[in-house]
């Protein structure tokens, strides 16, 4: 059993009409599970909550429930754009049993970190479940500050913070708020700096397309082999440049997805897939092959 806590933020598998694609999904959640995965993050940035039909995001929360239970660690994306709509995403899955529930700095409009502390705090005082923060600069605008997630990590149920950030960021955030407060780094490409660092969360989307081998980096840092774990990290860096730099990253996942025999399109319109030339050439990506050859 290992100490460190990998968490995947899922894609969502939609069937052509864009309802949840039952089969597809399950596949997808039951290989984290059966990989070593700790946790799994629905409807995060990962699965694109936001494009969601408001039934699917609710038959997306019930069935991640359903298929987990007494497997791992659910936690379930509901940040929005402000506090109303933040509070309805809540109520839609509170009454399910899931760990935690995870908001996204609200977007659109930018809100000043005073104003961003009344937030918080608001939104986890009409919650029934713990309330993980998530900053996520690059893609709502908004930083956080250390202030800010100081003033709001002394609120009961405020459980912890998800950082999407710099490690350098982060690592600062840990050692300011210590155990007390649960920070989860999304550092993939530092999987193993980060064990040997003494933080045991890490949490990314490119887990679910390589859970076994993104679990395997733990497993050798653990046991104290860092030239394997390097050797293991170097590989899940490459894998994550190829299909989140190099190509369209929701399109590339679901023709990685679908290659492996999971079924389903994780890039709702109006994102376009791959052309048929696109996806040739990123199945023939070494990196791609050396996945796709893993059990074989």
């Amino acid at each position: 059993m290992l100490n460190t806590r990998l968490i995947t933020a899922l894609c969502t598998p939609l069937a052509p009409d864009e309802s949840l694609h039952q089969e597809g999904f399950e596949a997808h959640l039951d290989e984290q599970w059966r990989s070593g995965i700790a946790g799994v993050l629905v409807a995060g940035s990962m699965g694109l909550m936001q494009l969601l039909a408001d039934t699917t995001y609710r038959t997306l929360a019930q069935e991640a429930v359903r298929l987990s239970r007494g497997r791992g660690e659910v936690l379930v994306g509901v940040g929005d754009t402000s506090f109303v709509r933040t509070v309805e995403r809540i109520e839609r899955v509170e009454d399910l049993a899931i760990d935690g529930v995870v908001i996204l700095t609200p977007y659109l409009w930018k809100y000043t970190q005073a104003e961003l502390v009344d937030y918080f705090r608001a939104v986890a005082d009409r919650s029934k479940k713990p309330v993980y923060l998530y900053d996520l600069p690059g893609l709502t605008g908004i930083k956080l500050s250390f202030d800010t997630v100081e003033a709001v990590a002394t609120h009961p149920n405020i459980a912890g913070i998800k950082c999407s950030g710099s490690w350098d960021w982060t690592r600062q955030l840990v050692d300011r708020v210590g155990d007390r407060f649960r920070v989860i780094p999304a550092q993939p490409h530092l999987v193993d700096t980060i064990i040997r660092s003494g933080v045991r969360d890490n949490l990314d989307g490119i887990y679910g397309l390589a859970p076994r081998r993104s679990v395997a980096i733990a497993e050798a840092a653990e046991q104290g082999d860092w030239p394997e774990a390097a050797r293991r990290q170097q590989w899940l860096s490459a894998f994550l440049e190829v299909v989140a730099v190099k190509y369209p990253v929701f399109a590339a996942c679901t023709a990685i997805l679908n290659a492996r025999g999971i079924a389903g399109n994780v890039a709702p319109a109006p994102i376009r897939p791959l052309t048929a030339e696109q996806r040739h050439a990123l199945l023939d990506e070494p990196v791609v092959r050396e996945l796709l050859n893993d059990g074989r």
